[in-house]
């Protein structure tokens, strides 16, 4: 059985810095950015916040996805994060524990 995957968006404020990333396992991946786990991108421009996310059935039509998102302009990935998430709340609120 292959494992689910997860397309996500990650903001350092709203109309702020993007990243678009992809993984099997969402909640640790958002752990990870918040804590700064690893250098890279989102650490040092301060991307951690959860905007936008989308689960596939499988890890390879999330990559596939994540592809042809990393090739969009930055106008679609707005409008994308802003048709279900207005006010760019961080999403993680609700996924990581307390």
């Amino acid at each position: 059985m292959q494992k689910e995957g997860f397309v996500y968006i990650l903001a350092s404020k709203k109309h702020g810095t993007l990243y678009t990333g992809v993984t099997s396992d969402l909640i640790k991946r958002i752990y990870e950015q918040k804590n700064k786990t690893h250098d890279g991108f989102t650490a040092k421009y301060g991307v951690d916040k959860l905007v936008w996310f989308e689960k596939f059935p499988t890890i390879q039509q999330a990559i596939e996805q994540e592809k042809r998102m990393k090739d969009w302009n930055r106008k679609w990935k707005i409008a994308l994060i802003e048709a279900d998430n207005s006010n760019w709340l961080d999403l993680s609120e609700d996924l990581l524990p307390k």
